[in-house]
């Protein structure tokens, strides 16, 4: 990406890239960043935060290797430790789950959702890494991404496993996790994937013991070609706000947890700050 120079009085003298924050973003995320603590060796450090997110961004964006970050930006190895630290300490968590809510509160919803849409993403993976196999229903070699998001598209739980893992097996992993962060949500939509009769336990299962309606949408049969399902094409357009990244292209993370910890940046970036700022459509489902 190409850099241009910030204008005077930006919180980031030098280089701007398509993928920094600007200042309105940064005004909107810099409020609900952890408060440095002194006793703990968090005062004054040497890079600040809005650097820190820019460099990071950077990578997202452009999907470059971390060794390849701009020397005008961060040096990689310290934008790679902070990354790998917030990932650690819940901090992408906190700060992905609090403009989450900001995101609800000023569509005039509820904090916390009632209502949710579980999918499953297959990707490609680079060579090496934990986790990796090979969906045969897709015919791709790699990982999957398994989501919940909210009726607004906006990310409530991820889950990466290998591809070869069943869309069942690996909803019963993000449900149960739902259950356990969300306890508001009720009721869930999926598609046909989740009800097969190999599996027909997993919607008693989730009604019986963490108290959750799976509820299916199905094709019509007198329905032919392409047609937007209801309740369906919201996760669909949030698997497509991720593969945006190139980073999120393919999946080239040595480890499971920092694939998903990407997708939280991701999902803080244009799912949260985006719609925020006025920078994506507020498009959804009525509830």
């Amino acid at each position: 990406m190409t850099a241009t120079i910030c204008p005077p009085g930006t919180a980031v003298s030098g280089p701007c890239y398509p993928s920094s924050l600007s200042d309105e973003a940064w005004g909107i995320i810099q409020p609900v960043l952890p408060v440095r603590d002194l006793r703990k060796g968090g005062g004054v450090r040497k890079y600040g935060d809005r650097l820190v997110l820019d460099s990071i961004f950077y990578v997202l964006r452009s999907g470059c290797q971390w060794r390849m970050l701009p020397r005008d930006l961060m040096p990689w190895d310290a934008a790679h430790r902070w990354f790998t630290k917030w990932r650690r300490d819940g901090t992408w968590d906190r700060i992905h789950d609090a403009l989450r809510r900001q995101v609800r509160i000023g569509a005039g919803r509820d904090p916390e959702p009632s209502a949710a849409v579980i999918d499953a993403q297959s990707i490609k993976t680079s060579e090496g890494g934990e986790a990796r196999g090979f969906d045969a229903g897709k015919r791709t070699a790699g990982r999957k991404r398994h989501v919940i998001v909210d009726t607004m598209g906006l990310l409530l739980v991820v889950a990466v496993t290998s591809a070869s893992v069943q869309d069942r097996a690996g909803g019963r992993t993000v449900l149960a996790r739902l259950a356990t962060d969300f306890r508001t949500v009720s009721l869930v939509w999926a598609d046909g994937g989740y009800a097969n009769f190999v599996d027909s336990t997993l919607l008693s299962w989730a009604r019986d013991a963490l108290g959750i309606i799976v509820e299916i949408v199905k094709r019509t049969d007198d329905v032919k070609g392409f047609k937007v399902l209801p309740r369906r094409w919201v996760v669909e357009r949030s698997f497509g706000w991720l593969v945006r990244n190139r980073r999120l292209a393919r999946d080239y993370e040595r480890l499971t947890a920092t694939s998903e910890a990407m997708i939280k940046v991701a999902m803080i970036r244009l799912g949260s700050v985006r719609r925020i700022t006025g920078g994506a459509r507020a498009g959804s489902l009525p509830r």
